[in-house]
């Protein structure tokens, strides 16, 4: 059987490396998409090492640089004819950054790459996937999207390209948190569109995870400290690695499509109450997610914004 195909952004570290190592020691074809070879070439040797698999390719790309993922996507599609599995697992990730910056295309860093960069790397690799005879794509979203059962707290649309930079207050957690909503958003929507393709598309919620030191690094020195003392009670990258690879190659979730799964393999669900008692069990449990997430308004509010920015 010919290998299977597997693309995996932000591979050099944490879950992404321990999802390379994972798909490469089952024998699939992995493609490291990662933003410095340097950095990543060391990962890559180890990977082929420990898998005896040397079918580990490196590429350079830059999730928050649509010129990058143009660049990427386009060599990819001239040295391979087919794609089967697409993992959106890179972010960035920079909890105590105080300043708002924008990409290369001028939105807002965090929004760039955890949000639009994966939307138009799909966007530009379908064609690809459609080759596959079962094709995935998974996105990696996260815990801190449980903020959303606030029912005060939305996604700061009208500020994603700069609009109001210095005006407003400026906070990178609630940055990652509301790009993840966005992803989520995203993915439900992406999955009704590849649909009639034969692509499925579903996304994971990542709980509780042991940091990488590359991640711990860049934060501020306070966030360092509390990341540092967390990651004594986290859980280690590979558990989240095996649910990359059983969403992704097993046949329970072949028909799986547009899914929320959490960290014990389970769909979620939109919740029902988000007040008193039940917002405590939303918050503490992972049955549900924030009903803000299953609006249509939200979902095609930033499918349409996110399909202008793409296609500029």
């Amino acid at each position: 059987m010919e290998q299977r195909m597997v693309i995996i952004t932000g591979a050099n570290s944490g879950i992404g490396r321990a999802a390379t190592l994972k798909f490469a020691s089952e024998g699939y074809h992995v493609v490291m998409a990662c933003r410095s070879l340097q950095q990543s070439r060391g990962v890559q040797e180890e990977v082929i090492r420990l898998s005896s698999n040397e079918s580990v390719d490196l590429m350079e790309v830059d999730m928050s640089s649509f010129a990058s993922i143009r660049v990427f996507c386009t060599a990819f599609i001239a040295k391979y004819p087919r794609l089967d599995i697409l993992i959106h697992n890179a972010a960035y990730l920079n909890h105590g950054e105080k300043e708002y910056k924008l990409s290369p295309e001028g939105i807002e860093l965090t929004f760039a790459t955890n949000t639009f960069g994966p939307l138009l790397m799909s966007h530009l690799l379908r064609g690809l996937l459609e080759q596959s005879p079962d094709p995935r794509i998974l996105h990696a979203c996260t815990t801190n999207i449980k903020h959303f059962f606030d029912p005060k707290r939305t996604i700061e649309f009208d500020n994603l390209r700069g609009e109001y930079r210095g005006t407003r207050p400026f906070s990178m957690y609630k940055r990652y948190g509301d790009s993840k909503m966005a992803l989520l958003l995203l993915s439900f929507k992406l999955a009704e569109e590849y649909k009639s393709r034969g692509i499925n598309v579903n996304a994971l919620q990542i709980n509780r995870v042991k940091l990488s030191p590359a991640t711990i690094n860049k934060m501020s020195p306070l966030w360092r400290v509390l990341a540092r003392v967390q990651n004594l009670t986290n859980r280690l990258p590979s558990g989240m690695a095996d649910h990359y690879f059983h969403i992704c190659t097993s046949d329970e979730f072949k028909t799986v499509i547009g899914r929320f799964i959490n960290h014990r393999r389970e769909i979620m669900h939109p919740a029902t109450t988000e007040t008193g008692l039940a917002q405590l069990r939303n918050i503490f449990g992972s049955e549900s997610y924030p009903a803000y997430a299953a609006d249509e308004q939200n979902i095609e509010k930033i499918w349409a914004l996110g399909m202008a920015l793409i296609e500029e």
